[in-house]
């Protein structure tokens, strides 16, 4: 059988408007939308977030405190460091602000299994 050409025909594609709410071109954007719908997140841009960041580095060593691995790398290292809310948030100011529930780990645990342990409920 042979082939449609579809001469004639007008394309179909791109007519209709995205049914998922227009999803973000680059990372960039991704993070501007992110931030319009969890207002929560700038406070990661605070001098206070800054202070408390640098309090938990030091007081952790700057060791990751799963892997043990040493913080030295500069982001996007994967020995750089994050520190890590141990029980989830979710834009609760106690637990954001809380040292108690923050501990420093490494970019390469924070971004594999930490990220998945806290996608199946189980961190």
């Amino acid at each position: 059988m042979g082939r449609l050409k579809g001469r004639g025909m007008p394309s179909r594609l791109g007519r209709e408007p995205s049914r998922f709410g227009g999803a973000p071109r680059d990372e960039r954007e991704r993070s501007q939308q992110r931030d319009a719908t969890q207002p929560w997140r700038a406070w990661y841009k605070t001098a206070r977030w800054r202070a408390l960041r640098l309090e938990i580095l030091n007081r952790d060593g700057w060791l990751c405190q799963k892997t043990g691995v040493a913080l030295v790398g500069k982001y996007p290292a994967p020995n750089s460091p994050v520190v890590n809310h141990k029980q989830a948030h979710r834009g609760d100011e106690v637990l954001f602000w809380d040292p108690d529930n923050l501990e420093a780990m490494s970019k390469e645990y924070h971004d594999s299994v930490q990220q998945s342990l806290e996608r199946r409920g189980l961190a």
